[in-house]
């Protein structure tokens, strides 16, 4: 039985030159990496496009790779970037963020927020996602990364750090204060 090669033996591969290793790992990242771009562009071309940006831009920059993370914190820094990029040279804004189905399992265990089977329960069932998702978006940058990455991805604090190049203190300070303001836009909703 032999075992799949880990992420550091696929990049120490591809950086003597195997291309087939490199594949290997786009395949097993690019839709966690589709995914995250598709958080801020939500164009399904332009997603296409800023995934296949990222991994050329990882493909020439695996040498210096150092490997003092794992590779997909690595390839995420390198998307965030890339949207960034674009999005400013583009001019525009991300859009808000949308809780795919499978990711609001984590909310059933909250009180109070489960209840939709009632007419006046799914009004506010749509009106707090409404107010989470547009508190999200009205973020400054840098909280609303954390917190997307964090919330909505499941990055640990350490590759929330090295994606966004800050230390660990500053991440749990940008996503304490994005909860913050996020739970000041929904009092008002849950009295």
């Amino acid at each position: 039985m032999s075992s799949s090669p880990t992420d550091q033996q696929l990049v120490a591969r591809a950086r003597e030159g195997d291309q087939l290793a490199f594949e290997l790992l786009v395949r097993k990242y690019q839709h966690k990496v589709f995914k995250l771009i598709m958080r801020y562009v939500r164009d399904m071309d332009e997603a296409m496009d800023l995934t296949q940006e990222t991994f050329i831009k990882a493909w020439k920059a695996l040498g210096s790779f150092r490997g003092e993370s794992a590779f997909y914190t690595w390839i995420y820094r390198i998307a965030v970037n890339t949207v960034k990029n674009h999005l400013v040279s583009v001019q525009r804004q991300p859009y808000t963020v949308d809780l795919d189905a499978d990711e609001t399992d984590q909310y059933a265990a909250e009180p109070g927020l489960t209840d939709a089977d009632t007419p006046e329960g799914e009004t506010l069932g749509r009106e707090l996602h409404r107010v989470v998702m547009q508190a999200i978006h009205d973020l400054p940058e840098d909280l609303r990364t954390a917190i997307t990455l964090r919330e909505l991805e499941g990055l640990s604090y350490e590759e929330i750090a090295e994606v966004m190049g800050c230390p660990i203190g500053t991440v749990r300070s940008r996503i304490f204060r994005a909860r913050e303001a996020i739970d000041k836009r929904l009092q008002p909703l849950l009295g």
